[in-house]
């Protein structure tokens, strides 16, 4: 798939229309801007599907009163080390974004905590949250639930979603790391975006509903992604379900609202955070030193053939981000169009 080509825009100009329209739909200021900026930040780390591209269908909902315009964080069981958040189908962004911040609270208190949310909505991208950690000089584990899309490894119906997860280690000099992944070969919104920009998905990512792979992502979003690495990733998606659903008393697999079908129902969605201060067992000083070693030499390691550079986990992404700072956000003509028609529902000038 190429990088979309419709108009770059200044990621500062975006934000700020991004915010006013989740305003127009009655997203009070403060969480209207938390959902503009993380939104605009996974345009800028490349994570295009996770980016603005959702905001036609975050808005819907809230015109549909599926999600809560105003989004409270209310504790139904707490103990110094964890609490478990009762999200009231509020906006999972602004759950999440205050759910790691409270994690980070209590990991700094008693040196880790567990935080479930459960009732959420879409959270976005995870990398979001496992950054918060690490730049707070925590490591973090991070994972939510998603709609059912994939099946179990050997089974040809749905039960799983994509079930992401994403970890946080803080460094010293070098740059922290930070690892996203979904558990199926591919989030499911890559194809929303593909279908969005007339594009065709690679062999590999999707079934159709009748089990045959296919390069169509209407058939694809009609039929089932597969999981990462067979076997591994089910087992991996499996695990996801059990903390962020089960664990948390949220829904999960089938159970779970589709965010773009199900526009007469709640998700339901399950988020989990597991925070661990970095000097837990060893001193802060320590521990930095000892990543910083261990990054350097990972990156001494000689090449494989047709390989140029040993990456970091997440370091692809931030180099991205430093580039569309610079350059701007390419933006597809219809998630262009999309923003813009978003505008006029709320009577919001265009600014591009």
């Amino acid at each position: 798939m190429t990088e979309s080509t419709g108009l770059k825009v200044n990621h500062e100009k975006l934000e700020q229309y991004v915010r006013a329209l989740f305003q127009g739909a009655g997203v009070e200021e403060e969480q209207a801007a938390v959902i503009a900026r993380h939104l605009v930040l996974a345009n800028l780390r490349g994570i295009d599907s996770h980016g603005v591209s959702r905001v036609d269908i975050y808005t819907k909902r809230l015109d549909y009163g599926l999600e809560r315009k105003k989004t409270a964080v209310r504790a139904v069981k707490e103990t110094a080390s964890s609490i478990l958040i009762e999200g009231d189908n509020g906006m999972g962004i602004v759950l999440a974004s205050k759910g790691i911040e409270i994690a980070v609270e209590k990991a700094k208190e008693t040196g880790l905590a567990v935080v479930g949310i459960k009732n959420s909505g879409h959270c976005g991208m995870l990398a979001d949250y496992t950054q918060y950690a690490a730049r707070h000089q925590c490591l973090a584990l991070a994972t939510t639930n998603a709609p059912s899309n994939m099946a179990p490894w050997g089974g040809k119906q749905g039960f799983f979603g994509t079930n992401p997860f994403s970890y946080g280690v803080p460094a010293g000099e070098e740059r922290d790391i930070i690892f996203d992944m979904a558990t199926s070969v591919v989030a499911r919104g890559k194809i929303t975006l593909a279908r969005k920009n007339n594009e065709q998905i690679p062999i590999g990512w999707a079934i159709t509903k009748e089990g045959k792979p296919t390069t169509d992502p209407d058939e694809a979003l009609d039929g089932l992604v597969l999981p990462v690495g067979g076997p591994k990733g089910y087992g991996l998606a499996f695990l996801v379900d059990v903390l962020s659903g089960l664990f948390t008393g949220a829904a999960f697999g089938p159970y779970i609202g589709s965010l773009y079908k199900d526009l007469d129902r709640n998700q339901r969605i399950g988020q989990f955070f597991f925070v661990m201060r970095a000097d837990l067992f060893e001193p802060w000083e320590e521990f930095k030193r000892r990543i910083d070693q261990m990054i350097r030499e990972i990156r001494q390691i000689p090449l494989a053939e047709g390989f140029e550079r040993i990456y970091m986990p997440g370091e692809l992404e931030h180099e991205k981000a430093e580039e569309r700072r610079m350059s701007g956000i390419p933006l597809s003509g219809s998630v262009l169009q999309e923003l813009e028609a978003v505008g006029k529902r709320y009577g919001i000038d265009w600014p591009f």
